[in-house]
């Protein structure tokens, strides 16, 4: 008896686990690659549309057929060719099968697809014809898109779009970095560019440029953004030094450079030009026996360094320069162009110290016989 009652039970627990397998075969479907993705014909298709007037746009379609109702995350391409060759995917993404567009998005990413192709602000508002389909992709319960899933829809199109320009203006850069070897590529040591004074668009600056080469970029860091050889208009005294490396702006005579960036705004792109002249820093006033402050005195420019970390040393002062003075120890380089006071700068505590756009600075004594020591690679400058 009792054999009998233990066989009973093991074929009762056979068929449980048979029915376990089965119901978990079941719960885990196998999906399927579909081979059609319908996105159907817009209801306004032909009916005007004012983007500027209006909140959101709205698509529709048939979910895929991947054998079983899935998570499905839906992305919109747009385009202004039928065949979707210059097409855009918009941000927003929908896991319904009604799709709503921005409609500020749209006309961001239709005005852009426009002035890629040439059309400036001029141009607007224009009525344009926009092409879209979908790109649907199988998402898990966190949001992450199941890889092999992808399928793109049929293209349909909204034959009346009235389109005002849509994208935000490009402004000058309020400052322009630099990087090279002499701050071991690093752009939080980048150099910060001196703004030269009563203007929106110039800077300069004194480098050491290698034949390792620099790089510019209106921010401090490493964004995509960065500009080398190719991204600037070469001219100045120097520019037969410069040379392409590996994409970077190089010497082939190393050594330092007056480096003077101005900054324009051509069809919504920051144009960089860049002047390579002789590093020549000059003493003026009393100091130098000017009370006149004439500019670019013989006899009254800087040494230069032959080396990154050397230092730019003054002539001896022929006079003095005593506290209380309203005219100070002043030196400066030149920028064509621009009055000297327009890229002056002094040394304050054992700083050196740039007026770029702001008022007068502090007035620095000296006396006879002294000299100003400056070095650029550390920022740092010397009366003695």
């Amino acid at each position: 008896m009792k054999n009998i009652i233990k066989s009973a039970l093991l074929v009762v627990m056979s068929l449980f686990l048979m029915t376990a397998c089965s119901d978990d075969n079941d719960s885990n479907p196998t999906i399927q690659s579909p081979t059609e993705f319908k996105l159907n014909t817009p209801a306004l298709q032909n009916t005007p549309i004012d983007l500027a007037n209006s909140s959101k746009i709205m698509l529709t379609c048939s979910q895929p057929n991947y054998s079983y109702t899935a998570s499905v995350q839906y992305t919109v391409q747009v385009a202004t060719d039928e065949n979707m060759t210059d097409a855009v995917e918009l941000s927003e993404t929908s896991t319904s099968a009604k799709v709503a567009i921005n409609a500020s998005s749209l006309a961001s990413a239709l005005t852009n697809i426009f002035v890629e192709k040439g059309k400036t602000e001029a141009d607007f508002p224009m009525d344009v014809k926009a092409y879209f389909r979908l790109k649907a992709n199988i998402v898990t319960s966190n949001g992450n898109v199941v890889e092999g899933t992808e399928i793109l829809s049929n293209v349909v199109s909204l034959n009346k779009i009235h389109l005002l320009f849509s994208l935000p203006p490009v402004n000058l850069p309020s400052h322009v970095h630099i990087v090279g070897n002499f701050c071991d590529w690093d752009w939080a040591k980048s150099f910060d560019m001196v703004q030269v004074y009563g203007t929106d668009n110039t800077f300069w600056r004194l480098v050491y440029i290698d034949d390792s080469g620099i790089k510019l970029n209106t921010v401090a860091e490493s964004n995509k953004s960065e500009v080398g050889y190719a991204g600037i208009t070469v001219s100045g005294d120097c520019k037969d030094d410069i040379i392409d490396k590996d994409g970077n702006i190089a010497s082939s005579k190393p050594g330092w450079y007056l480096v003077i960036v101005t900054t324009s705004v051509v069809n919504r792109e920051i144009h960089y030009d860049v002047q390579f002249n002789k590093p020549t820093i000059w003493l003026i006033g009393p100091a130098a026996g000017s009370d006149d402050f004439a500019e670019e005195a013989e006899g009254w420019s800087f040494t230069v360094p032959t080396t990154m970390d050397g230092e730019f040393v003054s002539p001896a002062f022929v006079g003095s320069v005593p506290a209380g003075t309203d005219k100070g120890v002043r030196m400066y380089v030149k920028i064509p162009g621009h009055d000297w006071w327009h890229s002056e700068f002094v040394v304050l505590d054992g700083k050196i110290k740039y007026r770029a756009t702001g008022g007068d600075q502090d007035r620095v004594t000296g006396e006879v016989g002294q000299q100003v020591h400056l070095n650029f690679s550390k920022g740092t400058g010397e009366i003695k």
